[in-house]
């Protein structure tokens, strides 16, 4: 059961079941959308399209999310958390099927528009849901286990999708990842409690541009969705266009061997768990400008010649940045003191829109300047990503809360 007025506390077997459920979610949804990034070069000499354009296979799934997401997020409140969540799941999961036997890139990239409207359900909504459900001191940690099963989604997605391509081809690749991501919206239906702190309720639409607003007038929120587009900007940047760096000489590597990289993902679902614990127990404004400074030191290793630093600098990077999303997600729910699936959505729009955005302008500093100009590229958004988490650092807190 819930603690009494206090919400689900670690330990207990409420809060297994949940972050089993929510896991699960993480785990399909990061797997179906990034289940194409290590084959944008296979799109490009499979469908003759450059670089920029083969990442549109990525930058349209994240751009209508993005969209979606202010949309979705408003439906949770009249439907409830659970079951919006739980179609987005299987939608998602059943697009991904349907665009393994698409017969043309123009076709490919609708489905995965699609699927990006899809996926929508999930994301800001289970934020909200942890906000709602979560004792306080459980929060951070609950955030971090949630990021961090995006991260393992995302390591899955990638891994078999480069691995099965090699081996099977892209298509192939694209089915077994649409019915793992089946898998996980049954285990999710089966294991997530139903909110007992939040009830469904009619929302007037007319107010939902009014009470979006309204989290801009705050006086940290609106730095914390400039931190979303930023980080996730730089961090989509650096594995879409990493893969054509090394698939050169003298480096040459595999699909297979390219994949492989992705296994860094696993140091995001630690780093993800342990920063977040880390922000709940030190505070939020002197963890988040630490993991800036960790995946900016990462992007400068990724300038070296050896493999071994470039896969080091990744390693880091993933580190710093899984670290800085958890404690940055986390201080939204609790900086928003009404309407949090809107803040949440508000958040994560930031985050998706930079992740479409810069990691399709990616593609023309990478024509331009190569892997030195990609790299350029992204120490510029996290040297902002940084001024903006010292900004936060000296905010005044809410009465009675950290954040």
């Amino acid at each position: 059961m819930h603690e009494a007025e206090g919400g689900i506390a670690v330990g207990t077997p409420v809060f297994r079941r949940t972050a089993l459920a929510l896991a699960a979610a993480g785990f399909s949804t990061f797997a179906v959308l990034y289940a194409v990034q290590p084959l944008l070069p296979v799109f490009a000499e499979a469908f003759g399209v450059s670089p920029a354009a083969s990442s549109l296979s990525l930058s349209l799934s994240t751009g209508f999310l993005a969209v979606a997401l202010l949309v979705v997020s408003p439906l949770s409140e009249i439907f409830g958390r659970k079951p919006v969540m739980t179609v987005s799941l299987f939608a998602s999961a059943i697009l991904t099927l349907v665009a393994a036997v698409m017969p043309n890139w123009d076709s490919f990239l609708l489905v995965r528009a699609l699927a990006g409207l899809a996926m929508s359900g999930v994301p800001a909504v289970a934020m909200a849901y942890l906000s709602e459900e979560m004792h306080g001191r459980a929060i951070g940690l609950a955030m971090g286990l949630l990021v961090g099963s995006n991260s393992l989604g995302g390591l899955a997605g990638r891994l078999l999708g480069g691995a099965l391509t090699d081996h099977f081809g892209w298509r192939v690749a694209m089915a077994v990842i649409g019915l793992l991501a089946l898998a996980a919206a049954v285990a999710f239906r089966l294991s997530l409690p139903a909110s007992s702190r939040f009830t469904p309720q009619p929302l007037p639409w007319r107010a939902i541009p009014g009470t979006i607003l309204g989290h801009f007038r705050d006086a940290g929120l609106p730095w914390l969705f400039a931190e979303a587009f930023l980080l996730m900007g730089g961090f989509v940047t650096l594995y879409n266009y990493i893969g054509f760096h090394l698939l050169e000489p003298p480096y040459s590597l595999s699909h297979t061997e390219l994949a492989a990289i992705f296994v860094i993902y696993l140091a995001g679902t630690v780093s993800s768990t342990a920063v977040g614990h880390a922000a709940g127990l030190f505070g939020r404004r002197k963890v988040l400008w630490l993991a800036i400074v960790v995946a900016l030191a990462g992007i400068a290793l990724t300038l070296a010649g050896s493999l071994v630093l470039i896969v080091l600098g990744i390693l880091v990077t993933t580190v710093g940045f899984f670290g800085a999303h958890s404690v940055a997600s986390s201080w939204v729910g609790r900086r928003a003191l009404r309407h949090r699936a809107q803040a949440s959505s508000v958040y994560l729009f930031m985050y998706y829109l930079g992740s479409s955005l810069a990691g399709t302008a990616g593609g023309w500093f990478f024509a331009h300047g190569g892997w030195p100009g990609v790299a350029g590229f992204i120490a510029a958004l996290y040297g902002l990503a940084l001024a903006v988490a010292l900004r936060l650092a000296v905010l005044a807190p809410l009465p009675g809360r950290e954040g």
